[in-house]
């Protein structure tokens, strides 16, 4: 059973603020919001877009070269920025951004040290 859990457990520690950086690092430089703009609208704190901009937060895994998740990076951006509320389509569209970060398997071997059990060289759930 743990097993399963494993991905989606590694991605809330890893994938997610991967994500958030990402979004946070267009809206700032693409869009030119302030750190406290995004902030809010990311529902995080003023020091978390600054550390994800250092480059401090949000890095534990690099997901910006996937050719799949830039797509989705820029419609979540253009759904927030464009004042309607979007939110069942934004979290649709979030946690379909894991997929093709699980696919590219930068992922396993965070899998494997929060359960040393699993063998990343026989695993395949994610690569699937």
């Amino acid at each position: 059973m743990l097993f399963l859990i494993v991905p989606c457990q590694v991605a809330v520690r890893s994938v997610v603020p991967a994500v958030k950086a990402l979004m946070a690092t267009e809206l700032v430089e693409k869009h030119g919001l302030k750190q406290d703009e995004v902030a809010e609208i990311l529902a995080i704190s003023q020091s978390a877009v600054s550390t994800y901009a250092r480059g401090t937060r949000g890095h534990v895994i690099r997901i910006s070269d996937l050719k799949d998740v830039k797509p989705l990076i820029n419609k979540m951006t253009a759904l927030l920025l464009d004042g309607n509320d979007h939110t069942q389509e934004l979290m649709t569209i979030f946690c379909r951004t894991c997929a093709p970060v699980r696919k590219s398997g930068v992922a396993c071997p965070l899998c494997q040290r929060a359960d040393p059990k699993v063998e990343i060289d026989q695993c395949r759930f994610c690569l699937t």
